[in-house]
């Protein structure tokens, strides 16, 4: 009895530990979850939104070595995508790709043209400042000509007027691209009266539990679960 309960705890616990390695290597190499905190990619994305990306479509690092898979393809106009800033090299972002490597990117009053043709909005996208800030002022509304670095990709918000991106801090290596963003597998419409979580405060944890169990049909957004994102 003794020999098969022990034979019994190591069959369980070897089939956990590969289930454990399959789940760190498709997480790290395949595809991958993530959450929106910003609304930069409004109304795309919108704060709360829980996507699925793929990361293997650009080339998947291989875990603990840092190597990378020849990539599917590369990225294209049009295609969200998930990358690593440049400016810190560890915060992930994301934004739309617009221009790829040797294209010229330049913006006209807010309007937005690549190799001189007018970029298409995104249907989803928007503007919410109706104001122009002139040429030489910042690059919000007027940039360029601008050409596109070999291996670099240039990237911008859907929602045009509150992005931090290419237009600031410059082009996105493409070894910084992490995946390309897939569908919309949760969505939890933020709101200010729920009960934080404090760690010096243990009872805000059932305050917080029952806030959303009692809210739970409110906030989530039904209508998005399982979106394509385009």
């Amino acid at each position: 009895m003794a020999r098969k309960t022990t034979s019994g705890i190591y069959e369980y616990a070897k089939s956990l530990g590969i289930a454990l390695i399959l789940a760190f290597v498709i997480k790290t190499s395949i595809v991958e979850a993530y959450k929106i905190p910003s609304s930069s990619m409004e109304d795309t994305l919108l704060v709360g939104d829980f996507l699925l990306a793929n990361k293997f479509v650009y080339g998947a690092r291989i875990p603990f070595f840092g190597w990378r898979l020849p990539a599917i393809k590369d990225p294209e106009q049009g295609d969200v995508v998930i990358f690593k800033v440049p400016i810190d090299r560890t915060t992930n972002y994301i934004k739309r790709c617009v221009a790829t490597e040797g294209q010229v990117v330049e913006i006209r009053d807010k309007e937005l043209f690549i190799d001189g043709t007018r970029f298409e909005d995104p249907i989803h996208s928007k503007f919410t400042d109706h104001r122009i800030h002139p040429n030489g002022t910042d690059t919000r509304d007027n940039f360029g000509q601008f050409t596109v670095p070999e291996g670099h990709i240039f990237v911008m918000g859907d929602n045009r007027d509150n992005s931090y991106d290419s237009r600031f801090w410059g082009t996105v290596p493409l070894d910084l691209l992490q995946g390309e963003a897939l569908m919309i597998h949760w969505s939890w419409e933020p709101d200010r009266n729920a009960p934080e979580i404090k760690l010096s405060d243990l009872s805000s944890i059932p305050r917080s539990v029952f806030y959303n169990v009692l809210h739970f049909l409110q906030r989530v957004r039904w209508s998005r679960l399982g979106d394509i994102i385009s």
